[in-house]
């Protein structure tokens, strides 16, 4: 099992990984798998951001990796709990 701070570094690896993609610009992005995208990130942020620091890792990564794999189109979803 990863650690807590290993599974976050993970998480912040899949963000860069989404950003750098989404600022190359390279190829237009159909509208809906921008959307969901964007929906799974803006949840994942804002279950992150609960002032009370109640936060759901596994739910966390399940939406940013949603987001990544929506983005990158990948044959099968990243598997974040892998060791």
């Amino acid at each position: 099992m990863q650690t807590k701070e290993m599974r976050l570094r993970r998480i912040q690896h899949l963000a860069h990984e989404i950003m750098d993609e989404m600022n190359r610009g390279n190829e237009p992005r159909q509208l809906e798998s921008l959307n969901h995208a964007i929906d799974n990130l803006s949840r994942a942020i804002g279950d992150l951001a609960d002032p009370f620091g109640n936060y759901s890792l596994d739910y966390i990564e399940d939406k940013v990796g949603n987001a990544h794999y929506l983005l990158f189109k990948n044959e099968k979803k990243v598997n974040l709990h892998s060791s």
